[in-house]
């Protein structure tokens, strides 16, 4: 079977813009909460700032040796603590739950939009490209809506009403305090410009070396057989030292970054004090507001250090979230067709061709004509383009030349939604969901009640042993489950073909991976779910090609042979020594 090479054309990354509104459609709905939570860390910042002035207090009165009023000033604290913490903790629980009900609804439109994407469309892409985005990318963005955004919001806060209160205790002090923001000001813009471009290549590059992980790991058998294990090992190498490059860079920066934040802190912290001993020498400020001002920016060290340090947690969401962005927005809307309904199962195809690589045909000129309610058997040595002709007719790759129509309507022209509703692929590769039967079964059909469920599995006759697990069909499944055999997992996609209820179904090699036992007892179960609509067989034993309607024998891309079974046997051609070899075999 022919597929296309990985990583062609890499899904899509948001524009900043992009990013920003669908963040922004994504809070609307949670406008009051978001509200409240800004009320409560605003509450909690503004206490934090009674610390400073009410110590500076204490010492004033200590100065004086007025010690009486000195328990008055404790008890303060104490109260403006508690209210500090009260406030922050149910600020923070606030955001948390806000970020995670946003964060919730993206993950949910994340996976939304990877499901509907075209299957041709993630082989472009590459299979490592979205696995990075559903680990590492989500990964990053979760890690800053639970901890980083909250704490950036609370530190924020902190910082501007810290500078509020220096200015209330003298404006000098504030001005004092100011000498390090350049500094900082400059960090951060030399930081943002080198971190941002340096995450979006690390997110890449590991993209890139899952990819070639995947590729060598999936093609093992093809590696060892033609002994290009050192090759393979070379490429996976050559895509680490591409990941550890950048992770070396990122850390360098970050090195130089806080280098940077250090010496802003010492020249701050320098400036706020002599201005205050200036202050007082010349008995404008008295000394408890001089040490106000000394713990204001002692203060501020961590509220500051804490926003730009998260912009770097920040920077790598961002990062992440507009990889995610761009596969939402690559997501096929519903509606992008005509809006056309098929009128019935009939498939017709005219010059089809297609190639994964230019130059390089799989498909050639392939003209298709099948009546609605008919059995198409597809027959034919491994290569030769049973599965891609498949594919193109389910929809889920695009004919390089030519056209394909089902019930009078190009595939072109239907949207998403009626094209699955309309065609369902069964491979021999099934997946059996994690939760009971009875929901793997439902996710063909979500409104199905237990009479539609058990009758399916009546149809692929899987009724029996189904009711005959440790819970019946509220048995557990897939992973940590119930392990069902081949044939078990292969009759159960087939009952999910007859809940779906398609006009057209094709089934690629469905019963290749089970021994002859099992094989015979798949054919009959394909049979009866194929039983009143249109069917296509990519025929991996011959036995479903005699059953079938109409044959058809590919060979390099073109269609060799039409007919019936037994015309095909008589006419003594291709088709028929393919059938003396298998009747052979089963002698």
């Amino acid at each position: 079977m022919s597929t296309p090479p990985p990583g062609n054309a890499p899904l899509p990354i948001a524009a900043p813009e992009r990013t920003r509104k669908l963040v922004w459609a994504l809070l609307r709905p949670h406008r009051t909460q978001a509200v409240l939570a800004a009320v409560a860390l605003l509450g909690a910042a503004g206490l934090s700032l009674l610390t400073a002035p009410l110590l500076g207090g204490v010492v004033d009165l200590a100065a004086s040796r007025n010690t009486g009023a000195i328990t008055g000033r404790v008890v303060l604290l104490a109260l403006a603590a508690l209210g500090q913490g009260g406030l922050a903790f149910g600020g923070l629980v606030l955001a948390s739950r806000l970020g995670e009900r946003v964060l919730a609804e993206l993950r949910e439109g994340f996976v939304d939009s990877v499901l509907a994407l075209p299957l041709e469309r993630i082989e472009e892409g590459g299979s490592g490209d979205l696995t990075s985005r559903v680990t590492e990318d989500v990964a990053a963005v979760s890690e800053a809506v639970r901890q980083a955004f909250p704490t950036f919001v609370q530190s924020a806060l902190v910082i501007g009403l810290t500078l509020f209160g220096l200015l209330a205790l003298d404006w000098r002090f504030a001005a004092a305090a100011l000498v390090a923001v350049p500094i900082q000001v400059a960090t951060a813009r030399w930081y943002l410009r080198r971190s941002g471009p340096l995450y979006a290549a690390q997110r890449v590059a590991a993209a890139g070396e899952q990819q070639q992980l995947l590729d060598s790991f999936g093609g093992a058998a093809t590696v060892r057989a033609f002994r290009l294990a050192e090759d393979h090992v070379a490429a996976v190498g050559r895509r680490v030292d591409t990941t550890n490059g950048l992770v070396v860079e990122v850390t360098r920066t970050q090195t130089r970054f806080f280098g940077r934040l250090n010496s802003a802190e010492l020249l701050g912290l320098a400036a706020v004090l002599g201005m205050g001993f200036v202050l007082v020498d010349a008995r404008l400020v008295t000394i408890g507001a001089a040490s106000a001002a000394a713990l204001y920016f002692a203060n501020l060290f961590g509220p500051v250090n804490s926003v730009l340090f998260l912009l770097d947690t920040l920077q790598s969401a961002t990062a992440g979230l507009a990889r995610l962005v761009g596969v939402i927005d690559e997501r096929p809307r519903a509606g992008a067709g005509t809006g056309a309904v098929p009128a019935d199962g009939s498939v017709k195809a005219v010059g089809l061709r297609h190639a994964y690589v230019a130059g390089h045909e799989v498909l050639r000129g392939v003209d298709l004509d099948i009546p609605a309610g008919s059995t198409v058997a597809l027959v034919g040595a491994s290569g030769g383009g049973k599965s891609t002709l498949a594919k193109l007719i389910a929809g889920i790759h695009r004919p390089t030349a030519g056209s394909v129509h089902l019930g009078g309507v190009a595939l072109a022209d239907l949207d998403p939604v009626a094209l699955r509703e309309a065609v369902v692929l069964v491979t021999q590769e099934v997946h059996t969901f994690a939760g009971t039967l009875a929901e793997d079964l439902a996710l063909a059909a979500p409104g199905a009640d237990a009479d539609a469920v058990r009758g399916a599995l009546a149809t692929v006759g899987a009724l029996d042993w189904a009711l005959a697990l440790p819970d019946g069909l509220d048995t557990r499944v897939g992973a940590g489950g119930h392990e069902l055999t081949v044939v078990q997992a292969q009759q159960v996609a087939l009952a999910r073909l007859v809940l779906a209820d398609p006009a057209l179904a094709i089934l690629d090699e469905a019963t290749a991976e089970a021994g002859s036992s099992g094989a015979r007892v798949l054919e009959t179960a394909a049979a009866e779910a194929l039983r009143g609509r249109t069917g296509i067989v990519v025929a991996h034993r011959l036995s479903q090609a005699a059953a079938a309607d109409l044959v058809l024998v590919l060979d390099r891309g073109q269609v060799v042979e039409q007919g019936h079974h037994d015309t095909l046997v008589a006419a003594g051609g291709r088709y028929a020594r393919l059938w003396a070899a298998w009747s052979t075999d089963r002698a």
